[in-house]
């Protein structure tokens, strides 16, 4: 028997079902830009820090709501701990800096030919920061730590992790509600993208309908990214140089997501296309348990080193494994999401973060069989008062991965 809601259909008749659902979310409020601050200084406060330098990108936009992209020229924000913001950028960008802030700073410029570092160190100093330690950003590109330093060889300078981190690992409900829609709408375009298979259809058909797919839903940039592998190509976990077209009774792994209002979704999705075979159906089976064993570990107070551990054992027990040995787990059990596709916290045994409510991270505990094919299920999991829920429910069953007719 074939596998219920794989195959079927066709790339024009999903494309014309979709309507635009994209806009039914709104994007994070100038309010809450405003309480990350405060609760970035009061995290400061804490720890006597003197300034907090936030690079162009992720960290950038947080806390302050100005999007720019790094790149290599210092564009960037000094946060003073009683919240006072001084920007820096090129003087020809000053008007379209200007544009984008949200959270109001004085903006420093400088010229194509002067120093931005020496530009930091003199607004450090009117603010008596002379010396001592300065939280950096921890995505800062190296060359612009370097030019800080050799501005003035008195700082000292400190990853600035524990600040953003811990600020952005907690998400509010406006993020999560983000976050809920957008996986609503790639969850979606799984679907769809399963019920367009035939055989010798290529990785670059699904890839380019998913793209489309996302973007008819609302969402203006498409697919934040996709993978799509057919058969022995799924044992590879992030793909392979030039992948296969599928054939009858293949393993499908498909792997998207797409950005909403700044944040991101990521899902992947791995069933048959046609018959499975003995072998296929074990592992897909036991993938579904030990995905569950993690949701069941990610209880508030424990670890995310625990929530690893508990996918590892469950492997073991049905002789996979052990650590990174295959056929097994090739890599960490999940990792954070949210403005990043991969941030803090992360499902790894050496990550002691304990687990509280807000955290948002992926579940997906891969089993690889070389040579043969691999079988991802990734959804993720928010943290509650009351433990973890998944944003998107698990797959359902190797004959009917998406609950078809199932309510």
């Amino acid at each position: 028997m074939s596998t219920v809601g794989i195959g079927g259909s066709t790339i024009e008749a999903e494309l014309k079902a979709i309507k635009p659902i994209a806009h039914l979310v709104n994007p994070i409020q100038k309010e809450e830009f405003k309480a990350r601050i405060k609760k970035a200084c009061i995290l400061m406060q804490d720890k006597n820090a003197q300034v907090m330098y936030l690079h162009a990108g992720t960290n950038l936009y947080y806390f302050t709501g100005t999007q720019w992209s790094s790149s290599e020229r210092m564009v960037g924000a000094l946060l003073f701990p009683n919240g006072t913001l001084h920007y820096i950028a090129p003087e020809f960008e000053k008007g379209t800096i200007l544009d984008f802030m949200l959270i109001e700073g004085d903006v420093h410029c400088w010229q194509e030919h002067e120093s931005p570092y020496e530009l930091f160190a003199q607004i450090c100093a009117k603010h008596q920061v002379n010396d001592g330690a300065i939280l950096i950003d921890e995505a800062t590109p190296f060359f612009i730590t370097d030019g800080i330093f050799k501005a003035n060889t008195a700082f000292e300078l400190v990853n600035a992790k524990p600040i953003t981190a811990a600020c952005r690992m907690v998400k509010s409900e406006a993020e999560i509600a983000i976050m809920q829609h957008a996986m609503n709408i790639t969850l979606e375009v799984q679907k769809a993208a399963a019920r367009i298979l035939r055989v010798g259809i290529s990785a670059k058909e699904v890839t380019d309908f998913i793209h489309e797919a996302h973007k008819r839903y609302g969402v203006a940039s498409g697919s934040y990214f996709c993978i799509v592998l057919f058969g022995v190509d799924t044992s590879f976990p992030h793909g392979v140089k030039t992948p296969k077209n599928l054939e009858e009774d293949e393993v499908v792994l498909v792997d998207t997501g797409c950005v909403l209002h700044d944040y991101i979704s990521d899902i992947t999705r791995t069933y048959v296309f046609g018959e499975a075979t003995d072998l296929q159906k074990r592992i897909w089976t036991i993938e579904k348990e030990t995905q569950q064993a993690a949701f069941n570990a990610a209880q508030l107070g424990e670890t995310c080193a625990s929530v690893d551990i508990a996918s590892r054992k469950t492997l073991e027990a049905h002789g996979l494994g052990p650590d990174y040995n295959l056929p097994g787990l090739p890599h960490r059990t999940g990792h954070g999401i949210g403005l990043d596709i991969h941030e803090w916290p992360y499902i790894v045994r050496n990550d002691t973060t304990v687990l509280e409510t807000g955290m948002c991270f992926s579940n997906e505990p891969m089993i690889c069989v070389p040579n043969a094919f691999g079988i991802r299920h990734e959804d993720h999991i928010y943290m509650t008062d009351e433990g973890p829920k998944w944003f998107t429910e698990p797959m359902l069953s190797i004959e009917n991965p998406f609950g078809e007719g199932i309510k």
